[in-house]
């Protein structure tokens, strides 16, 4: 795959181990939650490394100082439902202010194309970093009509955050969207006729709610 600046693939032996057991068709749907939720955290750490912060002074048992922190209210979580509400305990775990989103898409088994059916994003979204989740970036589509719809809701600064993606995908984000960064935890080798990321996992949102 070609190399693109905005993106980033971690490929962690953590995270490696975390995603060999969430790939198993014996992990049931107890253990694949909790696994997205460890994923998430990890990828969380990564992908906030440049968030607003500002300085404040502490005080501390021997002395002030001048400690810095995350900018309140600068960061917004989107997750695309339904499998993106996987990653949002995640984030929380270690960022419990982040405010949150949610975007409805869907993708049409015969055409693959995304297709919107909910939209509510928090108020001021236009001046906070939103971050949006999906543990599966397949063809890229939902991803882009995803970012497409915060934009024109003003959004200019946006992150992604994907669990397991396929080349297509990141290919099609990252050319569409140089301006989003994307952190990726492992990256498959592909996509298969139907659209499904291979070996991937399967179907997150029936893994992670037990649908199937």
């Amino acid at each position: 795959m070609k190399k693109f600046k905005n993106v980033t693939i971690l490929d962690h032996p953590l995270i490696n181990h975390k995603i060999a057991i969430l790939r198993s068709v014996d992990t049931h749907t107890k253990d694949f939650r909790e696994l997205v939720e460890e994923i998430t955290m990890l990828l969380t750490y990564e992908a906030f490394k440049d968030v607003p912060t500002q300085v404040v002074e502490v005080q501390t048992p021997l002395e002030k100082c001048k400690q810095e922190m995350v900018s309140e209210n600068s960061i917004a979580v989107i997750p695309v439902l339904r499998a993106g509400l996987g990653m949002v305990s995640g984030v929380h775990t270690l960022f419990p202010t982040a405010k949150v989103g949610h975007i409805g898409m869907y993708r049409d088994e015969e055409t693959l194309q995304p297709q919107e059916y909910y939209c509510k994003l928090p108020d001021g979204i236009e001046k906070k970093r939103a971050i949006v989740l999906d543990p599966m970036l397949a063809t890229g589509g939902s991803a882009c009509a995803a970012i497409n719809l915060l934009k024109s809701k003003g959004c200019r600064d946006i992150h992604q955050m994907s669990i397991i993606a396929a080349p297509e995908g990141v290919e099609r984000l990252a050319t569409e969207h140089p301006d989003v960064r994307i952190f990726v935890a492992v990256l498959d080798r592909g996509l298969n006729e139907n659209g499904y990321i291979v070996p991937g996992l399967g179907d997150a949102g029936d893994r992670l709610f037990g649908t199937k």
